[in-house]
């Protein structure tokens, strides 16, 4: 089944010149596949990756997120299908040093209000036990390690039960210990949770062990299409 589809995408910058950042971009992606998308800096992977998790809308060409073209929706309504489907992980975790690490992973659950705060503890404790920290749930997110960090945004992203997770970058700031922990919970999520992942990389290890790689090149797909 098709989570995810983009037809003829195209991106300007207009400041301080006008500049195509992304020409024509189609490509499609299923439920349950983990894809990763490599290029040099500056070729449009981190900007197609905003597009796509509806956090920019400056664009022209369509773009369909589980069946429903999100194109042109209203911002309220980006931001619901936002917080219910789509999970977020940046290289930078983001986590608020001055929250504990249950605390974090609860906030997009609280923002989104469709469970007791009860009931989002347990799911945030669950989610904690998936990733092995939970050990860890009671800390000041300042008091963990790095790596730790990076399974805490791992569990945050999972918390309102997502059909896909799109990362930039995640595994940018760990070493190859804990790069490779990320990557095997991703992978046990997309195969025994069914999980779609769209995850732009630098790292070539990473993306080889994923299911396809999505090439990019001056703003265009070179390869990958799928």
């Amino acid at each position: 089944m098709q989570i995810l589809k983009a037809e003829k995408v195209n991106k300007f910058f207009h400041l301080p010149d006008e500049f195509q950042v992304l020409n024509d971009i189609s490509f499609s992606m299923d439920r349950g596949e983990f894809v990763s998308i490599m290029g040099k800096s500056g070729c449009g992977k981190s900007t197609l990756l905003y597009l796509l998790s509806t956090m920019d809308t400056d664009y022209t060409g369509e773009i369909w997120l589980d069946g429903q073209k999100i194109s042109g929706l209203p911002a309220n309504d980006l931001a619901r299908i936002r917080n219910e489907k789509i999970g977020f992980v940046f290289q930078f975790h983001y986590l608020l040093s001055e929250f504990t690490v249950l605390e974090n992973v609860m906030l997009p659950a609280r923002k989104l209000g469709l469970k007791s705060k009860e009931e989002i503890e347990h799911d945030a404790m669950t989610k904690l036990k998936l990733l092995g920290i939970d050990d860890q749930a009671l800390k000041q997110a300042i008091k963990i390690s790095g790596g730790q960090k990076q399974r805490v945004a791992i569990a945050r992203a999972l918390i309102n039960n997502p059909i896909i997770i799109m990362g930039d970058e995640p595994t940018g700031n760990l070493d190859s210990k804990n790069s490779d922990i990320v990557f095997n919970i991703f992978k046990e999520l997309c195969d025994e949770e069914n999980l779609s992942l769209l995850i732009v990389t630098h790292d070539d290890e990473f993306a080889h062990r994923t299911d396809r790689i999505i090439q990019m090149g001056d703003g265009k797909i070179l390869k990958g299409l799928g």
